[in-house]
């Protein structure tokens, strides 16, 4: 509602900070100034900002000396020792690739070996064979009563020292080129390189397997493949053999260029008859003459006999159940068509078994090692300043967010 005017009309309207209305001066005629009071008062700290220093000091500065104190006093040094290998696979001959890339077969995909090897080393097999080979609890948690954080603890099962396995052995893999990396962290030098020397040789064992595996999976599809050929091969001999003992027919082809041979001849003697019969024409006037007679009855003679040699080899019955020369000339070709396709199969599978057998006898894939395992002179972990510098800015992130959310929620109140 509007507030009513002050008594006197204009005299009660004054100006902010009770200044009074400008006058003039009745000396010189000009208003006199007006005094304003300040809109905002100078800044200064108040409980709330003292309570924010505070918050700071308790949940950003205080933890981070505490982790600060934690890694000068109880943090154990751990040293790495760095090594780097890759998966090779022996090159084959072009002898091989004729084969139809069998050498794929028995040597493996080097870039799956390192993805299989990748896989091997994290895995708890690693872990079990470790634990075999050294005393990976024992060495881990020596220290676990002066520094928990980093060490294991002393009745950790194979669950918890597969995950600080994980920890202290840090694997970098390209799939582009197949090159692993490893870094194996210890309590002590020499236990970080025996480390890393056995997760090499563990590794070579692994693709020892490997090249077992695949060798005797070669040898045996190889072996199959052959044997399968045999019975093909031998099928077809077999339908072959039956087909002459039914015919009475040893080779059919020579039996056909035979009949073919008869044809030609008959076609040589018509062509020689009918150039007598045109010689003596020529000689003779009388159409009666017997020589005459003679030569077109040789040419008639000759053409009937050609003609049933035609005939009978399109519908004469050779066969045993009555089959015509075409038809058994087709089923021939057929069975020798099966033998030479069993015989081809035969042979290659014949090559990929004395490939398999000769790939079988030597290493076709291992482990080039091109890091050794080092000595580590000096601990490297934990990184004490990259642990300090994380912790101050995630504990500053935090502060802040709650800091974000205690004046929202004073804000809306």
């Amino acid at each position: 509602m509007p507030r009513p005017a002050a008594p006197g009309g204009a005299a009660g309207n004054k100006p902010p900070g009770g200044a009074s209305p400008q006058t003039p001066d009745s000396s010189s005629g000009t208003p006199a100034p007006i005094a304003f009071r300040p809109y905002a008062r100078p800044a200064r700290l108040r409980r709330r900002h003292f309570g924010l220093v505070l918050s700071y000091l308790l949940l950003v500065l205080v933890p981070l000396l505490g982790i600060g104190f934690y890694l000068q006093t109880f943090a154990q040094d751990q040293y790495a020792s760095s090594v780097g290998f890759t998966v090779r696979s022996e090159e084959t001959g072009s002898a091989t690739d004729l084969l139809g890339g069998l050498s794929q077969i028995a040597g493996g995909n080097p870039g799956r070996d390192g993805d299989i090897l990748f896989e091997f080393i994290t895995s708890a097999e690693m872990v079990r064979r470790m634990q075999d080979r050294i005393d990976l609890v024992g060495h881990y948690s020596a220290p676990h009563a002066v520094d928990p954080v980093f060490a294991l603890s002393p009745d950790a099962t194979l669950e918890d020292l597969v995950s600080h396995w994980r920890e202290v052995v840090r694997v970098s893999y390209s799939q582009g080129n197949g090159l692993i990396a490893l870094e194996v962290l210890a309590f002590e030098p020499q236990v970080a390189q025996q480390i890393a020397q056995a997760i090499i040789e563990e590794s070579q064992t692994l693709i020892n397997e490997l090249n077992e595996q695949a060798r005797a999976d070669s040898m045996r599809y190889a072996e199959e493949d052959l044997e399968a050929a045999i019975v093909r091969l031998r099928a077809a001999r077999e339908a072959l053999t039956q087909f002459r003992t039914q015919t009475q027919i040893v080779d059919p082809e020579s039996d056909l260029q035979g009949r073919t041979g008869v044809l030609n001849n008959l076609q040589q003697q018509l062509a020689e008859a009918l150039i007598e019969f045109d010689l003596l024409s020529e000689n003779t006037t009388n159409p009666n003459d017997p020589r005459l007679v003679q030569a077109e009855r040789r040419i008639q003679v000759i053409r009937d006999r050609i003609g049933q040699e035609r005939l009978n080899f399109a519908t004469e019955d050779v066969g045993a159940e009555g089959e015509d020369y075409p038809t058994l000339m087709a089923a021939y070709e057929g069975l020798v068509v099966d033998r030479q396709f069993a015989e081809e199969s035969y042979r290659a599978a014949l090559a990929a078994v004395d490939l398999a057998r000769t790939n079988a006898a030597r290493q076709s894939r291992y482990l080039a090692v091109f890091i050794q395992p080092n000595l580590p002179e000096s601990p490297g972990f934990p990184r004490r300043g990259t642990i300090m510098g994380f912790a101050l800015l995630f504990l500053t992130l935090g502060w802040a967010i709650m800091a974000l959310i205690y004046y929202s929620i004073r804000d809306r109140q």
